[in-house]
């Protein structure tokens, strides 16, 4: 348990770069240093987050930390990798513009941008590699990258991981032999009655002000596919009634300046529309907009094994695969790449970071410590 918080909270300290850069963090430490789960049982539980609304990469967590030591685990994973962005968006809306526009601050969120180009990128080439073998699976991993460059859209998104399972269905199951038992696709009835009376109880009006707060944002966590950009409209018609539209798009920059999940903008919110108890109604929008996604995820728990022994899932999980790792081609390049590397000078510290995360095979930390070394070395110099 305490191991399961520690990773996370060092990864919720460094993790700047969206969810796809938060996903290559993961793939580094869990599969590639740690080896808490195998490639596939990774890559499947990434795919899952895709199809399911909420926090693609704070679900990602929450299940690897459910894989590794169950419920809590999956708590401690949340904890860990929320609790440095929680306190610094609290630390932002007590304090005002006190960080705004300090240099050196700036400078060192530069570097550890460069660092998730990157991390992302390794994890791009080393998921391409495993699963993205054949001609199929690397028409459909490029031309899913190819369709979201071209069409910024969740729809195209959620279309192009659709037909990628379904051509995988058709073209890469194997025939079921007679002998070969396999785990069947099961929901969690409980968790799942559970959501379905908490999303049905988020319509209702509250007089109580914190049971509004609540349901408000679990209601916006339940509604929102594709990260923290795309729930931008909700909360924004959450607070429009509380809040300046300046003051949130502050928080909204902020969001994106700090490490974690960009989901902590609602602890910002939170704490902005409601005076008398701001930590309180912190924590709340906090909680309720991450804990849909969660609940939805242990839905179908059951399910991250099936995919692996059943032959027909196989197919289709392959091709979701493929279209996944796609997904992340897109991501690295915007935009990732394009907010991290502005010139000449900061290429040239991805590709040092490269090189001295594949010939030398460090750790995070490590990286870290070279990354914001050679951004400040080179930083002086522009081309």
């Amino acid at each position: 348990m305490l191991d399961v918080i520690k990773q996370f909270f060092i990864l919720g300290l460094m993790s700047f770069g969206g969810p796809a850069a938060h996903i290559g963090y993961f793939h580094k430490q869990f599969v590639g240093q740690l080896k808490w789960l195998s490639e596939e049982e990774f890559v499947s539980i990434v795919a899952i987050s895709h199809l399911l609304p909420g926090p693609g990469s704070s679900q990602v967590g929450f299940a690897i930390g459910y894989h590794r030591a169950g419920w809590l685990g999956g708590l401690s994973a949340f904890i860990g990798f929320t609790l440095p962005s929680f306190a610094l968006m609290i630390a932002f809306a007590y304090f005002g513009n006190i960080f705004h526009d300090n240099s050196i601050l700036e400078n060192i969120i530069h570097g550890l941008k460069l660092l998730a180009v990157i991390v992302v990128a390794d994890a791009v080439f080393g998921m391409f590699s495993n699963f993205c073998k054949n001609k199929l699976t690397q028409a459909l991993c490029i031309l899913t990258a190819v369709s979201i460059l071209l069409f910024q859209s969740i729809a195209v998104q959620m279309i192009a991981i659709v037909v990628a399972g379904a051509l995988g269905y058709k073209f890469l199951s194997t025939p079921k032999r007679s002998n070969t038992s396999s785990t069947p696709l099961s929901l969690n009835k409980p968790i799942f009655v559970i959501s379905i009376i908490l999303f049905g109880a988020s319509f209702i009006a509250y007089e109580h002000d914190l049971l509004s707060v609540f349901f408000s944002y679990f209601q916006a966590g339940s509604l929102v596919y594709g990260g923290g950009h795309v729930v931008l409209p909700l909360l924004q018609n959450i607070t429009s009634d509380t809040l300046s539209h300046d003051t949130f798009l502050t928080g909204y920059a902020l969001a994106q300046g700090v490490p974690g999940p960009m989901f902590t903008l609602a602890t910002f919110l939170g704490y902005n529309t409601h005076a008398d108890t701001p930590l309180l109604g912190a924590t709340l929008a906090t909680l309720g907009i991450f804990l849909p996604g969660f609940l939805l995820l242990t839905c179908f728990k059951s399910s991250w094994s099936a995919v692996s022994s059943n032959p027909t899932l196989k197919g289709i999980t392959a091709g979701i695969n493929a279209s996944v790792v796609g997904l992340l081609i897109a991501a690295l390049y915007q935009p990732i790449f394009t907010s991290a590397v502005i010139n000449a000078s900061d290429f040239v510290v991805v590709l040092i970071g490269l090189l001295a995360l594949k010939s030398q095979k460090l750790s995070i930390l490590k990286l870290i410590f070279v990354v914001l070394l050679c951004n400040f070395l080179l930083m002086q110099f522009t081309f």
